[in-house]
Protein backbone atom coordinates (compact mmCIF):
# COMPACT_ATOMS: atom_id res chain seq x y z
CA UNK A 1 0.00 0.00 0.00
CA UNK A 2 2.82 2.20 1.12
CA UNK A 3 4.59 1.75 -2.58
CA UNK A 4 1.19 2.72 -3.97
CA UNK A 5 0.80 5.90 -2.33
CA UNK A 6 4.63 7.24 -2.93
CA UNK A 7 3.82 5.75 -6.79
CA UNK A 8 1.21 8.31 -6.61
CA UNK A 9 3.13 10.92 -5.80
CA UNK A 10 5.54 11.05 -8.25
CA UNK A 11 2.87 9.98 -10.81
CA UNK A 12 1.18 13.46 -9.75
CA UNK A 13 4.96 15.50 -9.42
CA UNK A 14 5.59 14.24 -12.81
CA UNK A 15 2.42 15.61 -13.74
CA UNK A 16 2.85 18.74 -12.19
CA UNK A 17 6.58 19.18 -13.47
CA UNK A 18 5.02 18.73 -17.36
CA UNK A 19 2.02 21.10 -16.99
CA UNK A 20 4.98 23.76 -15.26
CA UNK A 21 7.26 23.27 -18.59
CA UNK A 22 4.29 23.44 -21.13
CA UNK A 23 3.24 26.72 -19.24
CA UNK A 24 6.36 28.24 -19.49
CA UNK A 25 7.17 26.87 -22.69
CA UNK A 26 4.01 29.37 -23.73
CA UNK A 27 4.71 32.08 -22.06
CA UNK A 28 3.63 35.48 -23.32
CA UNK A 29 4.85 38.54 -22.92
CA UNK A 30 2.84 40.87 -20.94
CA UNK A 31 1.30 43.90 -22.51
CA UNK A 32 1.19 47.45 -22.00
CA UNK A 33 -1.80 47.64 -19.58
CA UNK A 34 -5.11 49.30 -20.72
CA UNK A 35 -4.85 51.73 -17.15
CA UNK A 36 -1.34 53.04 -18.20
CA UNK A 37 -2.78 53.82 -21.92
CA UNK A 38 -5.67 55.56 -19.94
CA UNK A 39 -3.46 57.37 -17.67
CA UNK A 40 -1.17 58.30 -20.51
CA UNK A 41 -3.65 59.99 -22.58
CA UNK A 42 -4.44 62.60 -19.93
CA UNK A 43 -0.76 63.32 -19.87
CA UNK A 44 1.07 66.06 -21.27
CA UNK A 45 4.11 66.43 -23.73
CA UNK A 46 6.53 67.43 -21.11
CA UNK A 47 5.02 64.33 -18.35
CA UNK A 48 4.77 61.41 -21.32
CA UNK A 49 8.68 62.35 -22.47
CA UNK A 50 9.53 62.10 -18.61
CA UNK A 51 8.41 58.40 -18.66
CA UNK A 52 9.98 57.26 -22.66
CA UNK A 53 13.03 58.76 -20.91
CA UNK A 54 13.01 55.59 -18.40
CA UNK A 55 12.72 53.48 -21.07
CA UNK A 56 15.34 51.30 -22.68
CA UNK A 57 15.97 49.06 -26.03
CA UNK A 58 15.49 49.74 -29.78
CA UNK A 59 12.02 51.79 -30.56
CA UNK A 60 11.43 49.84 -33.93
CA UNK A 61 8.31 50.27 -35.72
CA UNK A 62 6.26 49.06 -38.59
CA UNK A 63 4.24 50.56 -41.09
CA UNK A 64 2.26 49.11 -44.40
CA UNK A 65 3.24 52.85 -46.11
CA UNK A 66 6.95 53.36 -46.97
CA UNK A 67 7.15 56.74 -46.22
CA UNK A 68 6.95 55.19 -42.59
CA UNK A 69 10.76 55.07 -42.82
CA UNK A 70 10.93 58.82 -43.08
CA UNK A 71 8.58 59.69 -40.89
CA UNK A 72 10.89 57.96 -37.99
CA UNK A 73 14.04 60.21 -39.74
CA UNK A 74 12.23 62.82 -39.14
CA UNK A 75 11.19 62.37 -35.36
CA UNK A 76 14.45 61.05 -34.91
CA UNK A 77 15.73 64.70 -35.79
CA UNK A 78 12.61 66.40 -34.21
CA UNK A 79 13.60 67.90 -30.37
CA UNK A 80 11.64 64.77 -29.20
CA UNK A 81 13.90 62.55 -30.67
CA UNK A 82 16.87 64.28 -29.46
CA UNK A 83 15.43 64.60 -25.89
CA UNK A 84 15.69 60.84 -26.07
CA UNK A 85 18.37 59.88 -27.74
CA UNK A 86 17.39 58.50 -30.65
CA UNK A 87 19.79 57.75 -33.69
CA UNK A 88 19.07 55.67 -36.94
CA UNK A 89 20.70 52.68 -34.92
CA UNK A 90 18.24 52.06 -32.06
CA UNK A 91 15.08 53.92 -33.81
CA UNK A 92 14.00 52.33 -36.93
CA UNK A 93 10.80 51.76 -39.03
CA UNK A 94 9.87 48.80 -41.32
CA UNK A 95 7.93 49.19 -44.52
CA UNK A 96 5.99 45.41 -43.88
CA UNK A 97 2.68 44.57 -45.34
CA UNK A 98 -0.33 43.94 -43.36
CA UNK A 99 -0.11 40.57 -42.69
CA UNK A 100 3.72 40.36 -42.35
CA UNK A 101 2.70 42.75 -39.19
CA UNK A 102 0.37 40.68 -37.65
CA UNK A 103 2.94 37.43 -38.09
CA UNK A 104 5.87 39.84 -36.85
CA UNK A 105 3.88 40.60 -33.93
CA UNK A 106 2.53 37.41 -33.25
CA UNK A 107 5.57 35.86 -33.38
CA UNK A 108 7.18 38.96 -30.84
CA UNK A 109 4.27 38.13 -28.58
CA UNK A 110 6.23 34.48 -27.65
CA UNK A 111 9.80 36.21 -27.24
CA UNK A 112 11.59 35.72 -23.99
CA UNK A 113 11.96 39.67 -23.81
CA UNK A 114 10.38 42.30 -25.27
CA UNK A 115 13.87 44.03 -26.26
CA UNK A 116 13.88 43.33 -30.05
CA UNK A 117 9.79 43.79 -30.37
CA UNK A 118 8.19 46.68 -32.19
CA UNK A 119 6.47 49.30 -29.97
CA UNK A 120 4.07 51.20 -32.86
CA UNK A 121 2.52 49.87 -36.26
CA UNK A 122 0.75 52.04 -38.99
CA UNK A 123 -2.01 49.19 -40.22
CA UNK A 124 -5.00 49.31 -42.55
CA UNK A 125 -8.20 46.94 -42.93
CA UNK A 126 -10.67 47.94 -40.46
CA UNK A 127 -12.09 44.62 -40.02
CA UNK A 128 -8.66 42.70 -39.25
CA UNK A 129 -8.27 45.29 -36.86
CA UNK A 130 -11.53 44.96 -34.98
CA UNK A 131 -11.39 41.93 -34.68
CA UNK A 132 -7.09 41.89 -33.22
CA UNK A 133 -8.75 44.37 -30.88
CA UNK A 134 -11.63 42.32 -29.59
CA UNK A 135 -9.07 39.43 -28.92
CA UNK A 136 -8.52 38.35 -25.25
CA UNK A 137 -4.76 39.13 -25.56
CA UNK A 138 -4.76 41.74 -28.26
CA UNK A 139 -1.79 42.30 -30.10
CA UNK A 140 -2.51 45.71 -30.81
CA UNK A 141 -3.85 48.50 -28.51
CA UNK A 142 -5.21 51.86 -29.29
CA UNK A 143 -4.20 55.46 -27.65
CA UNK A 144 -5.63 58.66 -28.12
CA UNK A 145 -3.97 61.67 -26.42
CA UNK A 146 -6.58 64.10 -25.04
CA UNK A 147 -5.07 66.90 -26.83
CA UNK A 148 -6.00 65.34 -30.05
CA UNK A 149 -9.31 64.19 -29.16
CA UNK A 150 -11.08 67.62 -30.51
CA UNK A 151 -9.05 67.22 -33.71
CA UNK A 152 -9.69 64.19 -34.95
CA UNK A 153 -13.84 62.95 -34.96
CA UNK A 154 -15.28 60.93 -33.02
CA UNK A 155 -15.78 57.95 -35.47
CA UNK A 156 -11.82 57.90 -36.05
CA UNK A 157 -10.21 57.64 -32.40
CA UNK A 158 -11.25 54.17 -31.91
CA UNK A 159 -9.37 53.00 -33.35
CA UNK A 160 -7.20 56.03 -34.04
CA UNK A 161 -6.97 56.70 -37.75
CA UNK A 162 -3.44 58.50 -38.33
CA UNK A 163 -4.33 59.01 -42.32
CA UNK A 164 -7.02 58.66 -44.92
CA UNK A 165 -6.56 57.00 -48.58
CA UNK A 166 -8.31 56.83 -51.48
CA UNK A 167 -9.06 54.72 -54.33
CA UNK A 168 -10.71 56.68 -57.63
CA UNK A 169 -11.94 55.51 -60.93
CA UNK A 170 -9.51 56.92 -63.61
CA UNK A 171 -9.37 56.54 -67.19
CA UNK A 172 -6.78 57.09 -70.37
CA UNK A 173 -7.54 60.24 -72.15
CA UNK A 174 -4.72 60.50 -74.80
CA UNK A 175 -7.26 59.59 -77.69
CA UNK A 176 -9.97 62.30 -76.68
CA UNK A 177 -11.93 61.03 -78.93
CA UNK A 178 -12.35 57.47 -77.08
CA UNK A 179 -12.46 58.40 -73.29
CA UNK A 180 -14.44 56.00 -70.39
CA UNK A 181 -16.13 59.18 -69.06
CA UNK A 182 -19.22 58.14 -67.24
CA UNK A 183 -21.78 59.07 -64.48
CA UNK A 184 -23.22 55.94 -63.45
CA UNK A 185 -21.12 52.68 -62.04
CA UNK A 186 -23.01 50.54 -63.63
CA UNK A 187 -22.13 51.54 -67.15
CA UNK A 188 -19.53 49.77 -65.62
CA UNK A 189 -21.02 46.83 -65.86
CA UNK A 190 -21.83 47.33 -69.85
CA UNK A 191 -19.99 44.58 -72.55
CA UNK A 192 -18.24 46.98 -74.24
CA UNK A 193 -16.08 47.30 -70.70
CA UNK A 194 -15.44 43.74 -70.73
CA UNK A 195 -11.58 43.90 -69.74
CA UNK A 196 -10.82 47.25 -69.54
CA UNK A 197 -11.16 48.13 -66.61
CA UNK A 198 -7.38 47.80 -64.30
CA UNK A 199 -8.16 46.50 -60.24
CA UNK A 200 -5.85 44.87 -58.25
CA UNK A 201 -7.65 41.46 -57.18
CA UNK A 202 -9.60 41.77 -54.48
CA UNK A 203 -8.07 38.53 -52.93
CA UNK A 204 -4.71 40.12 -52.91
CA UNK A 205 -5.86 43.62 -51.54
CA UNK A 206 -7.92 43.15 -48.37
CA UNK A 207 -8.64 47.13 -48.40
CA UNK A 208 -10.40 46.42 -52.50
CA UNK A 209 -12.15 42.97 -50.91
CA UNK A 210 -13.56 45.47 -48.07
CA UNK A 211 -15.57 47.61 -50.37
CA UNK A 212 -16.80 45.13 -52.42
CA UNK A 213 -18.11 43.92 -49.40
CA UNK A 214 -19.37 47.21 -48.40
CA UNK A 215 -21.29 47.39 -51.33
CA UNK A 216 -23.66 44.49 -49.78
CA UNK A 217 -25.01 46.49 -46.75
CA UNK A 218 -28.47 48.52 -47.04
CA UNK A 219 -27.49 52.19 -47.63
CA UNK A 220 -25.13 50.79 -50.38
CA UNK A 221 -27.42 48.79 -51.65
CA UNK A 222 -29.85 51.11 -51.73
CA UNK A 223 -27.94 53.77 -53.16
CA UNK A 224 -27.49 50.58 -56.21
CA UNK A 225 -30.74 50.21 -56.65
CA UNK A 226 -31.60 54.20 -56.92
CA UNK A 227 -28.95 54.71 -59.40
CA UNK A 228 -29.71 51.22 -61.26
CA UNK A 229 -33.50 52.56 -61.88
CA UNK A 230 -32.00 55.84 -62.77
CA UNK A 231 -30.16 54.74 -65.47
CA UNK A 232 -32.51 52.19 -67.13
CA UNK A 233 -35.89 53.40 -66.32
CA UNK A 234 -36.81 50.29 -64.49
CA UNK A 235 -36.14 47.51 -61.85
CA UNK A 236 -33.72 44.73 -62.13
CA UNK A 237 -35.62 41.41 -62.62
CA UNK A 238 -33.25 39.38 -60.89
CA UNK A 239 -32.71 41.24 -57.41
CA UNK A 240 -34.68 40.20 -54.82
CA UNK A 241 -36.07 37.35 -52.53
CA UNK A 242 -35.49 34.34 -54.06
CA UNK A 243 -33.52 35.38 -57.55
CA UNK A 244 -30.24 35.49 -58.55
CA UNK A 245 -29.17 38.36 -56.53
CA UNK A 246 -30.09 39.13 -52.89
CA UNK A 247 -30.09 43.27 -53.08
CA UNK A 248 -28.47 45.37 -55.95
CA UNK A 249 -24.90 45.36 -53.73
CA UNK A 250 -24.68 41.59 -55.36
CA UNK A 251 -25.61 42.63 -58.10
CA UNK A 252 -23.08 45.47 -59.09
CA UNK A 253 -20.39 43.25 -57.39
CA UNK A 254 -20.79 40.26 -59.96
CA UNK A 255 -20.80 42.21 -63.64
CA UNK A 256 -18.01 44.99 -62.33
CA UNK A 257 -15.90 41.97 -60.95
CA UNK A 258 -16.77 40.28 -64.76
CA UNK A 259 -15.84 43.23 -66.36
CA UNK A 260 -12.47 43.93 -64.66
CA UNK A 261 -9.09 42.83 -65.74
CA UNK A 262 -6.87 41.45 -62.99
CA UNK A 263 -3.72 40.70 -64.71
CA UNK A 264 -1.46 43.97 -63.06
CA UNK A 265 -0.65 43.31 -59.14
CA UNK A 266 0.19 46.90 -58.47
CA UNK A 267 -1.50 50.18 -57.81
CA UNK A 268 1.53 51.90 -59.08
CA UNK A 269 2.03 49.28 -62.22
CA UNK A 270 -1.77 49.69 -63.16
CA UNK A 271 -1.67 53.28 -62.58
CA UNK A 272 1.65 53.36 -65.26
CA UNK A 273 0.12 50.97 -67.60
CA UNK A 274 -3.26 53.00 -67.84
CA UNK A 275 -1.56 56.15 -68.71
CA UNK A 276 0.48 54.62 -71.78
CA UNK A 277 -0.75 55.94 -74.94
CA UNK A 278 -1.52 51.97 -75.78
CA UNK A 279 -3.83 51.80 -73.05
CA UNK A 280 -6.57 55.05 -74.15
CA UNK A 281 -10.19 54.68 -73.52
CA UNK A 282 -9.47 51.87 -70.82
CA UNK A 283 -10.21 52.46 -67.15
CA UNK A 284 -8.81 51.77 -63.49
CA UNK A 285 -9.31 51.64 -59.70
CA UNK A 286 -6.35 52.32 -57.93
CA UNK A 287 -5.06 54.97 -55.41
CA UNK A 288 -4.82 58.68 -56.55
CA UNK A 289 -1.60 59.39 -54.92
CA UNK A 290 -0.21 56.93 -57.42
CA UNK A 291 -0.53 60.08 -60.39
CA UNK A 292 3.41 61.12 -58.40
CA UNK A 293 4.96 57.74 -59.53
CA UNK A 294 8.00 59.06 -62.41
CA UNK A 295 6.58 56.32 -64.71
CA UNK A 296 2.62 57.85 -64.76
CA UNK A 297 1.91 59.67 -67.92
CA UNK A 298 -0.01 62.15 -65.94
CA UNK A 299 -1.54 63.67 -68.89
CA UNK A 300 -2.92 60.62 -70.45
CA UNK A 301 -5.07 60.24 -67.18
CA UNK A 302 -8.18 61.80 -65.78
CA UNK A 303 -9.83 61.31 -62.00
CA UNK A 304 -13.25 60.37 -63.27
CA UNK A 305 -14.82 62.61 -60.30
CA UNK A 306 -13.10 65.73 -61.64
CA UNK A 307 -15.16 65.40 -64.66
CA UNK A 308 -16.72 68.79 -65.19
CA UNK A 309 -20.02 69.76 -66.91
CA UNK A 310 -20.41 72.96 -69.43
CA UNK A 311 -20.96 74.68 -66.67
CA UNK A 312 -17.31 73.93 -64.65
CA UNK A 313 -19.31 72.22 -62.29
CA UNK A 314 -18.22 68.93 -60.90
CA UNK A 315 -20.41 65.66 -62.30
CA UNK A 316 -21.43 63.40 -59.88
CA UNK A 317 -21.34 59.63 -60.29
CA UNK A 318 -24.15 58.05 -59.00
CA UNK A 319 -23.32 56.86 -56.42
CA UNK A 320 -19.92 56.86 -55.67
CA UNK A 321 -16.87 57.55 -57.76
CA UNK A 322 -14.71 55.72 -55.55
CA UNK A 323 -13.52 54.24 -51.98
CA UNK A 324 -12.13 55.76 -49.09
CA UNK A 325 -9.97 53.62 -46.37
CA UNK A 326 -7.99 54.46 -43.08
CA UNK A 327 -4.53 53.97 -42.37
CA UNK A 328 -4.29 53.59 -38.30
CA UNK A 329 -1.54 54.19 -35.54
CA UNK A 330 -1.69 52.00 -32.90
CA UNK A 331 0.62 50.89 -29.90
CA UNK A 332 2.50 47.85 -30.82
CA UNK A 333 1.03 45.52 -27.03
CA UNK A 334 4.45 43.57 -26.87
CA UNK A 335 7.08 46.40 -27.10
CA UNK A 336 10.05 47.51 -25.01
CA UNK A 337 8.70 51.69 -25.41
CA UNK A 338 5.31 52.31 -25.16
CA UNK A 339 5.80 55.70 -24.10
CA UNK A 340 7.85 56.33 -26.97
CA UNK A 341 5.05 55.01 -28.67
CA UNK A 342 3.12 57.44 -27.87
CA UNK A 343 5.03 60.24 -28.31
CA UNK A 344 5.83 59.30 -32.63
CA UNK A 345 2.12 58.71 -32.48
CA UNK A 346 1.34 62.10 -31.46
CA UNK A 347 3.97 63.39 -33.85
CA UNK A 348 2.63 61.68 -36.50
CA UNK A 349 -0.56 63.61 -36.17
CA UNK A 350 0.82 67.17 -36.09
CA UNK A 351 1.38 68.92 -39.24
CA UNK A 352 5.09 68.07 -39.17
CA UNK A 353 5.21 64.67 -38.45
CA UNK A 354 2.24 64.46 -41.57
CA UNK A 355 4.94 66.13 -44.02
CA UNK A 356 6.25 62.57 -45.79
CA UNK A 357 2.38 62.02 -46.86
CA UNK A 358 1.81 66.12 -47.74
CA UNK A 359 1.24 65.82 -51.62
CA UNK A 360 -1.95 64.62 -53.61
CA UNK A 361 -3.63 62.12 -52.26
CA UNK A 362 -2.21 62.83 -48.18
CA UNK A 363 -5.15 63.04 -45.85
CA UNK A 364 -4.45 63.43 -42.31
CA UNK A 365 -7.04 63.01 -39.59
CA UNK A 366 -6.30 65.68 -37.96
CA UNK A 367 -8.64 68.55 -39.07
CA UNK A 368 -6.02 70.98 -38.40
CA UNK A 369 -3.64 69.45 -41.18
CA UNK A 370 -4.57 70.79 -44.38
CA UNK A 371 -5.28 69.15 -47.22
CA UNK A 372 -2.33 69.41 -49.75
CA UNK A 373 -3.72 72.27 -52.30
CA UNK A 374 -0.17 73.24 -54.25
CA UNK A 375 0.05 71.46 -57.97
CA UNK A 376 1.35 68.07 -58.37
CA UNK A 377 5.64 68.03 -58.58
CA UNK A 378 7.07 64.47 -59.30
CA UNK A 379 9.80 63.03 -61.16
CA UNK A 380 8.84 62.32 -64.90
CA UNK A 381 11.32 59.65 -66.47
CA UNK A 382 13.56 61.43 -69.06
CA UNK A 383 13.25 60.16 -72.45
CA UNK A 384 15.80 59.75 -75.68
CA UNK A 385 14.66 58.67 -79.16
CA UNK A 386 18.06 57.04 -79.38
CA UNK A 387 16.94 54.41 -77.06
CA UNK A 388 15.32 51.21 -78.18
CA UNK A 389 12.53 52.08 -75.30
CA UNK A 390 12.69 55.64 -75.91
CA UNK A 391 13.93 56.39 -71.92
CA UNK A 392 17.31 57.78 -70.99
CA UNK A 393 19.01 55.66 -67.82
CA UNK A 394 21.86 56.50 -65.21
CA UNK A 395 24.36 53.25 -63.99
CA UNK A 396 25.26 53.35 -60.55
CA UNK A 397 27.91 56.19 -61.57
CA UNK A 398 25.11 58.62 -62.77
CA UNK A 399 26.59 57.79 -66.45
CA UNK A 400 24.19 58.47 -68.78
CA UNK A 401 22.92 55.52 -71.19
CA UNK A 402 20.45 54.28 -73.39
CA UNK A 403 19.36 50.82 -74.29
CA UNK A 404 20.06 49.73 -77.94
CA UNK A 405 19.81 45.81 -77.42
CA UNK A 406 17.51 42.99 -76.03
CA UNK A 407 17.96 39.66 -76.70
CA UNK A 408 17.06 36.40 -74.84
CA UNK A 409 20.10 33.61 -74.50
CA UNK A 410 20.38 30.29 -72.62
CA UNK A 411 21.80 29.57 -70.25
CA UNK A 412 21.69 26.19 -68.32
CA UNK A 413 18.59 25.34 -70.31
CA UNK A 414 16.88 28.61 -69.12
CA UNK A 415 15.74 31.95 -71.20
CA UNK A 416 17.90 35.04 -70.07
CA UNK A 417 17.21 38.33 -71.41
CA UNK A 418 20.54 40.55 -71.56
CA UNK A 419 20.37 44.01 -72.26
CA UNK A 420 23.18 46.02 -73.84
CA UNK A 421 23.10 49.49 -72.72
CA UNK A 422 25.64 52.50 -74.90
CA UNK A 423 27.10 55.29 -72.63
CA UNK A 424 26.65 58.84 -74.43
CA UNK A 425 29.77 59.55 -73.26
CA UNK A 426 32.57 57.77 -75.28
CA UNK A 427 30.13 55.17 -76.84
CA UNK A 428 31.16 52.38 -74.87
CA UNK A 429 28.74 49.36 -74.19
CA UNK A 430 27.79 46.93 -71.30
CA UNK A 431 25.56 44.10 -70.77
CA UNK A 432 23.44 43.52 -67.25
CA UNK A 433 24.02 40.30 -67.22
CA UNK A 434 27.24 38.13 -67.98
CA UNK A 435 26.24 35.64 -71.37
CA UNK A 436 27.36 33.15 -70.04
CA UNK A 437 26.61 32.70 -66.03
CA UNK A 438 23.96 34.86 -66.26
CA UNK A 439 25.41 36.88 -63.54
CA UNK A 440 24.97 40.38 -63.07
CA UNK A 441 27.66 42.61 -64.34
CA UNK A 442 30.41 44.02 -62.35
CA UNK A 443 31.11 48.00 -62.03
CA UNK A 444 33.57 50.08 -60.35
CA UNK A 445 32.05 52.14 -58.14
CA UNK A 446 34.38 54.36 -56.07
CA UNK A 447 37.23 52.12 -56.62
CA UNK A 448 34.90 49.07 -55.62
CA UNK A 449 33.61 46.32 -57.76
CA UNK A 450 29.71 46.81 -57.42
CA UNK A 451 26.96 44.89 -58.75
CA UNK A 452 25.46 47.03 -62.14
CA UNK A 453 22.28 49.29 -61.07
CA UNK A 454 20.57 50.81 -63.67
CA UNK A 455 17.72 53.07 -62.87
CA UNK A 456 15.75 55.88 -65.18
CA UNK A 457 16.93 59.26 -65.36
CA UNK A 458 14.34 61.18 -63.97
CA UNK A 459 13.70 65.21 -63.93
CA UNK A 460 11.34 66.89 -61.60
CA UNK A 461 8.47 69.00 -63.18
CA UNK A 462 5.39 70.74 -61.82
CA UNK A 463 1.81 69.42 -63.30
CA UNK A 464 -1.76 71.44 -63.12
CA UNK A 465 -3.22 69.00 -60.75
CA UNK A 466 -4.27 69.85 -57.35
CA UNK A 467 -6.31 68.12 -55.18
CA UNK A 468 -9.85 68.40 -53.68
CA UNK A 469 -11.02 68.80 -49.55
CA UNK A 470 -11.35 65.94 -47.60
CA UNK A 471 -14.94 66.87 -47.34
CA UNK A 472 -15.63 66.30 -51.09
CA UNK A 473 -14.06 63.26 -50.93
CA UNK A 474 -16.28 61.66 -48.56
CA UNK A 475 -19.39 62.86 -50.19
CA UNK A 476 -19.00 60.63 -53.11
CA UNK A 477 -16.82 57.67 -51.90
CA UNK A 478 -17.65 54.44 -50.38
CA UNK A 479 -16.05 54.56 -46.25
CA UNK A 480 -14.72 51.66 -45.20
CA UNK A 481 -16.55 50.16 -42.11
CA UNK A 482 -14.66 47.93 -40.18
CA UNK A 483 -17.81 46.47 -37.81
CA UNK A 484 -20.03 45.98 -40.47
CA UNK A 485 -17.65 44.35 -42.62
CA UNK A 486 -16.24 41.99 -39.99
CA UNK A 487 -19.98 41.04 -39.24
CA UNK A 488 -20.65 39.87 -42.82
CA UNK A 489 -17.59 39.29 -44.26
CA UNK A 490 -16.77 35.24 -44.12
CA UNK A 491 -20.00 34.83 -45.30
CA UNK A 492 -20.00 37.73 -48.50
CA UNK A 493 -16.32 37.07 -49.16
CA UNK A 494 -16.22 33.43 -49.67
CA UNK A 495 -19.46 34.88 -52.50
CA UNK A 496 -17.74 37.36 -53.40
CA UNK A 497 -14.42 34.81 -54.69
CA UNK A 498 -16.61 32.51 -56.28
CA UNK A 499 -17.22 35.64 -58.51
CA UNK A 500 -13.67 36.14 -58.93
CA UNK A 501 -12.52 32.54 -59.68
CA UNK A 502 -14.87 33.10 -62.89
CA UNK A 503 -12.80 35.77 -64.37
CA UNK A 504 -9.80 34.52 -66.15
CA UNK A 505 -9.88 38.20 -68.77
CA UNK A 506 -6.83 39.24 -69.63
CA UNK A 507 -5.38 42.05 -71.16
CA UNK A 508 -1.90 42.86 -72.88
CA UNK A 509 -0.05 45.34 -71.13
Amino acid sequence: MKKKIISLVLALTLVASAVFVLVACNKVLPSVSDEVIAAAEKMDMDALLAEAKKESGDFIAYGNTSRITTAMTNFIASDWGKALGLTDKNAVAVKKSDSEIYSLLREESRAKTSAGNASMVLIQDSASLDLERGAKDPLVKNYVSEEFKDKVDANNRLPLAHQFINKLFMYNVADKENTAQFNNVWELTKAEYKGQIFFKNPKDEQVNMNFLIMLTNGEWSGKLETAYKALNGKEADDVGAGKTYENYGYKWIAEFIANCNFSITSDTTIASTLSKESNKGKMGLFVLSKLRDASVYGDNLQVSAWDKDGANNFVEIDPFAGFMYSIYAQLAAKGPRPYTAMLFINYLMTAEGFKPWESLGGYSANKDVPVYEGSLTKPVETTDERSKDGFLYLDNNKKEMILTNSEKVKIDGKDVTIKTYTYLDGGATITDKDKTTGKTTQIKVDGKDKDLSIKNKTQKIEGGVSDQPLSFWTKCLVIEDGAYILSVKAEVQDWINTKLASNNTTVKK
